[in-house]
């Protein structure tokens, strides 16, 4: 897998984005809001990462790590809905809206299952790529774009 998070939508609550597997749509992203100088939680620095599955005390399952992020520890992907649902790390989900992601444990579910034999199959990544500049364009629960 070539992982890449190419964010599109920010705004003051949080970072909509959208995973790719190289140029295929895999599902949307949900990250807390840029902020500059602040421990997590925050939207993770762009570049790339190793990504790992491993045991997670707060889940108490195996999730998908993002290792070795600067200045954070801890970062999953995983499921949930809202802004309040990250702690600096990455939801998943196949459904958006403003400062909103859905069907999240479905589409983690059957993240991880692809993560995982992936990882199996010899160590991966997962680049974050920050939006184009200029103006944004959000869209609304029903898939269309509003501005």
């Amino acid at each position: 897998m070539k992982l890449i998070v190419q964010r599109r939508w920010p705004d003051a609550q949080c970072v909509i984005g959208e995973m790719l597997d190289g140029i295929v749509h895999l599902c949307y992203t949900m990250e807390p809001p840029y902020a500059v100088n602040v421990v997590k939680p925050r939207a993770i620095p762009a570049g790339t990462y190793n990504l790992t599955i491993r045991f997670s005390p707060r889940f108490a399952r195996l999730m998908p790590h993002i290792e070795d992020v600067p200045g954070f520890d801890g970062i999953l992907i995983h499921w949930g809905n809202f802004p309040a649902d990250t702690d600096g790390c990455c939801l998943v989900g196949d459904l958006i809206g403003t400062n909103f992601i859905g069907h999240s444990r479905t589409e983690f579910d059957t993240l991880f299952l692809q993560l995982n034999d992936a990882i199996a199959q010899g160590q991966q990544t997962i680049t974050f790529i920050d939006p184009p500049s200029g103006p944004f364009m959000y869209p609304d629960v029903d898939g269309e774009i509003e501005t």
